[in-house]
């Protein structure tokens, strides 16, 4: 089986360029939404008056709506083209960042983070999106991992610019900086991202959203991969949710020596995310999959081993690089499993992938504050109870012996 010619090979090797950066900067919102106010956790808990697990809400909160706006943005992008989506989204994410800004308590505070996901919501399934249209196969593979090098700093860079920002100001600045990078988003996209679903193509195989979402939910491998790709993310966020905590409080960090750490971290996904989409070309991404869900959970146990043993920071920080690595080798496997067999409702494909994502997220990430953040073991033991829920979904819904190969 051979592919069609993708259309964006029709283009310069400037133009691609220029599409690497837009759509790496598009993805980037969603992250920097999230890592952002990270090293801001204990200065929230002690400006509002309110609980670790509180503020750890505000998170989950975020990731909710995050994952309800792919639902709703995806759909959208497949019927009336990627741009106004993408434009509408990222209007209401700068609204709901200034709202933020100006919250004096954490349920309004937290209200504001949710629809600060729903807006930031637009940026990640529309480049997602765009890229299927544009791509297919190895192509799309090489797409995905140089857009990475650049939303791939939005991690790295996140937390060091939140922790830097708290050198300045109070908390509430954080949120105003999102404001202005969601304006350059929409100034981004009017004057530079051009449409890549032609009005001949919206909704060409006649199905309504609800008809194209049955069609993926009941492709079996589809349905895996979201299982895989939710338990993967709830690992994360789970690290991502105790970690302020964890090496502030805990540790004895300040916010600048945790947003530093944290970029470190950070550098663990961008290793793993390039070295797996090299890796597709010789090993099958379902086997990439396999070894890496293995890895991560022996990551994990070491990291709740190590903290039992009493071998302190290091013995918590170096699996925990290593496990952050393994999700960078799951992110390009899943997105072209997920995409490659669905061109014709690639956002709505996005979209669903998204969404289980970021709700997998929402719902784990605050069981480890209801653990107590008192050493590395909770964090540890939780990440490890998601990945083998993620190797169970690999090995018993996707069986990677029965995945087509792609081209």
């Amino acid at each position: 089986m051979t592919n069609p010619p993708n259309p964006g090979d029709l283009l310069t090797r400037r133009r691609k360029l220029l599409y690497i950066l837009l759509l790496g900067a598009l993805t980037a919102l969603g992250p920097f939404t999230i890592d952002l106010y990270l090293p801001a956790f204990p200065a929230l808990e002690a400006s509002l008056g309110v609980t670790e697990a509180q503020v750890q809400l505000t998170l989950a909160g975020t990731t909710v709506g995050f994952a309800f706006g792919q639902l709703v943005v995806g759909p959208f992008s497949d019927k009336f083209g990627r741009r106004t989506p993408l434009i509408l989204a990222t209007a209401l994410h700068i609204a709901a960042s200034l709202g933020a800004a100006l919250s004096t308590d954490i349920t309004t505070l937290g209200i504001f983070r949710v629809l600060m996901g729903v807006g930031a919501a637009g940026g990640g399934v529309v480049a997602m999106a765009m890229v299927r249209d544009l791509f297919s196969g190895y192509a799309m593979v090489r797409m995905f991992s140089r857009m990475s090098l650049v939303n791939g700093l939005a991690p790295i860079l996140a937390p060091v610019i939140g922790s830097q920002l708290l050198l300045v100001m109070p908390w509430p600045g954080i949120f105003v900086f999102l404001a202005a990078y969601g304006t350059l988003v929409i100034v981004a996209a009017l004057l530079l991202v051009r449409e890549t679903l032609p009005p001949e193509k919206r909704g060409r195989s006649g199905m309504t959203a609800r008809q194209r979402y049955r069609a993926l939910f009941t492709d079996r491998i589809f349905v895996g991969l979201l299982m895989v790709a939710g338990f993967n993310f709830g690992g994360l966020f789970t690290y991502l949710s105790a970690s302020p905590f964890l090496f502030q409080d805990v540790f004895g960090f300040s916010a600048q020596q945790y947003g530093l750490l944290f970029g470190i971290n950070s550098l663990g996904i961008v290793a793993g995310v390039q070295t797996s989409s090299r890796l597709i070309r010789i090993v099958p991404p379902q086997w990439i999959l396999a070894g890496a869900t293995a890895w991560m959970f022996l990551m994990a146990m070491l990291i709740v081993v190590f903290d039992r043993a009493g071998l302190g920071l290091w013995g918590v920080m170096v699996p925990l690089w290593f496990y952050i690595m393994g999700t960078g080798f799951m992110f390009p496997c899943v997105q072209v499993l997920a995409l490659a067999g669905h061109a014709a409702q690639a956002g709505t494909a996005a979209s669903l992938l998204g969404a289980a994502t970021f709700l997998m997220a929402g719902l784990i990430s605050p069981v480890v504050g209801w653990l107590g953040i008192t050493s590395a073991a909770p964090m540890g033991a939780v990440q490890a109870a998601c990945i083998l829920l993620a190797i169970a979904a690999l090995w018993l819904v996707v069986r990677p012996r029965t995945v087509p190969s792609i081209h």
